[in-house]
């Protein structure tokens, strides 16, 4: 039981021994610096409950609390604030009963709770990857390594939306300017090639747009009628047959993407467990229809359309299947929901971590997955994020101006080596330990500077501005954690031994930090966001920067001392490492 959970019953306890009245709630916070204490009771919200001065409603519940509680060593009361000092026994028992600080934090998964698959990437094929991209894949990869740490089972999966009209574009593109160029004879990587392809065709599309208003046609007319795009729609239907020729090209092409795809995943630091293609997906869902029909979910219109009307709920009616009987993406993602349940059947939720453009799209997704009549359709999750913008304004692929994922794992660590280089402090490394050094600053400080802000914000990235060595940056937070480490190198004496000190005021600041970390995943999980554990880890730092500045620590007066202080650092550096960990960075030993 938490010290919050302990106080809340005692609160309680006391409310109803004195007040003769039941509390629901407690509500608690940090003790402001300016008082003594180490957490807060908030009286104002019990004057609903009990009739009196809140002050004095503070002084009966603080001398109850110091009189019946071991860990309450004294309090003071600030208007309708109840400040409590925590006893320096109670932090001591809580650092020494830390079993596994490799561990700290993290709960194992129950055997018989059911697991959760946690969606990101799912990117088209006819374009690499790109900032927008390494959001979604950062989100998605941290939440999935959050839930894991909280103690879920977790399958970490994508759908490849490897069909369509937007891949005929890059496939005939290819096929009439490409002169059979492919990645090992232009030395670029599969996806950037086909990605060049893509904006080639929209080029050329462009062009006889232009022509044909020249010749007199509306701009509207242009556009429907331009050769490229009969030819790509063309090119759709022969895949939709099963052209063996279009098949064949629509394989070749993708597998190069793959082979792309791969790499940027292993540069950014994310996998996945399963993966789901659209083109075996588009034509899931459809026996789903018929059986929404039968059961009243769904409805037939007069032109053979089936509707779900949803205007009840608050929605609007939403199509689930065309007058001829195609499938649009509704369908298909409820046939892919429901087919993820068939491969997995321990699954008893999704997160599918989407941009915020699609959250009407899962607010009717899981409706109509609950009005269906399936029991997990109450545990869907749409993790939806907001735009990354860039200083220099938006990205769009169709022209080529997006900012390649490769490209910026690339910059990033450019940029690390520049800044490192100006401050100096890398004597001693060999070239080789310089460039992983760099990637691992460059990539912290883009997943960090990414991964702190609240999902549902958007972003203006800086990359320079991330790559910091002060402030709330992933460089400063891996800066204290090498620090930390050469703190340890020195540590020349025995630190196996549990040992009971008095504490100074900011190791006990330190120890109250430290203790909230198996709270902070837990909400972070509950919230399904990484910010929490981001900023939670960036507050440990300066606690301990504080600690570092005003304690010496291999210089204490005596071993004891010195002993806890070492202890301590080491705690501090490993529940930065499990915390960054679950946000997919690492921590170097040396800086």
């Amino acid at each position: 039981m938490s010290l919050q959970d302990t106080l809340s019953n005692h609160v309680k306890q006391a409310v109803k021994l004195t007040f003769n009245t039941d509390l629901e709630t407690v509500e608690f916070q940090a003790t402001r610096k300016e008082f003594a204490g180490d957490i807060t009771v908030v009286i104002f919200p019990m004057l609903r409950f009990i009739k009196g001065n809140p002050v004095q409603i503070g002084e009966t519940i603080g001398n109850y609390l110091v009189e019946q509680v071991n860990e309450v060593k004294a309090f003071n009361v600030v208007k309708g604030f109840l400040n409590i000092e925590i006893s320096d026994a109670y932090y001591m028992q809580f650092f020494n009963g830390i079993k596994d600080v490799s561990t700290f934090g993290f709960v194992s998964p129950k055997a018989d709770e059911k697991a959760i698959m946690v969606e990101y990437s799912s990117p088209n094929t006819n374009k690499p990857l790109h900032l927008g991209h390494v959001r979604n894949n950062l989100l998605g990869y941290s939440v999935a390594e959050i839930l894991k740490a909280s103690g879920k089972k977790v399958y970490k999966t994508q759908i490849i939306n490897d069909r369509g009209i937007h891949i005929c574009k890059s496939m005939l593109a290819w096929k009439l300017f490409g002169k059979g160029e492919t990645p090992e004879s232009s030395g670029l990587k599969g996806d950037k090639l086909v990605g060049n392809y893509y904006v080639k065709f929209d080029q050329e599309y462009k062009k006889q747009i232009e022509h044909l208003i020249n010749d007199g046609k509306s701009e509207e007319e242009a556009k429907k009628t331009a050769p490229l795009l009969l030819e790509a729609q063309e090119m759709l239907l022969k895949w939709e047959a099963g052209d063996e020729e279009t098949v064949a090209l629509w394989e070749k092409m993708n597998g190069w993407v793959y082979e792309g795809f791969n790499e940027t995943y292993k540069n950014l630091g994310v996998d996945f467990d399963t993966l789901y293609y659209e083109s075996n997906t588009y034509l899931l869902g459809k026996e789903f229809v018929a059986e929404g029909l039968k059961s009243g979910v769904f409805i037939k219109e007069a032109d053979g359309s089936v509707w779900c009307d949803l205007t009840e709920d608050g929605l609007d009616k939403k199509i689930v299947q065309r007058s001829d009987g195609t499938a649009v993406y509704m369908t298909q993602d409820i046939g892919t929901a429901i087919q993820r349940i068939k491969d997995f059947p321990d699954v008893g939720g999704m997160v599918y971590t989407v941009g915020n453009e699609q959250d009407y799209h899962f607010q009717v997704l899981f409706l109509i997955l609950k009005k269906l009549g399936f029991e997990w359709a109450k545990n869907l999750y749409h993790l939806s994020y907001g735009m990354v913008d860039l200083p220099s304004g938006k990205m769009k692929s169709r022209e080529g101006t997006v900012v390649d994922a490769d490209d910026l794992i690339d910059e990033m660590a450019a940029t690390a080596a520049e800044i490192s280089e100006e401050l100096g402090k890398l004597d001693g490394y060999s070239e080789a330990e310089k460039q992983d050094l760099y990637k691992t600053i460059g990539l912290g400080a883009l997943k960090y500077y990414i991964l702190k802000v609240d999902p549902k914000k958007r972003i203006l990235f800086d990359p320079k501005e991330s790559i910091d060595f002060q402030g709330n940056t992933g460089p400063f937070i891996q800066y204290t954690y090498a620090r930390i480490q050469a703190i340890l190198r020195k540590a020349d004496f025995d630190l196996s031994t549990k040992i009971d000190v008095s504490l100074h005021p900011k190791e006990k600041e330190l120890l109250k930090q430290l203790e909230l970390f198996p709270e902070v995943i837990q909400n972070a999980a509950l919230q399904h966001s990484p910010a929490l554990v981001a900023n939670y880890t960036y507050d440990l730092v300066k606690e301990f920067n504080s600690f570092y500045q005003n304690v010496s620590i291999l210089g204490a007066d005596n071993l004891n001392e010195k002993v806890f202080r070492v202890q301590l650092s080491k705690a501090v550096a490993q529940t930065i490492k499990n915390a960054f960990s679950v946000l997919g960075i690492q921590v170097p030993e040396r800086m």
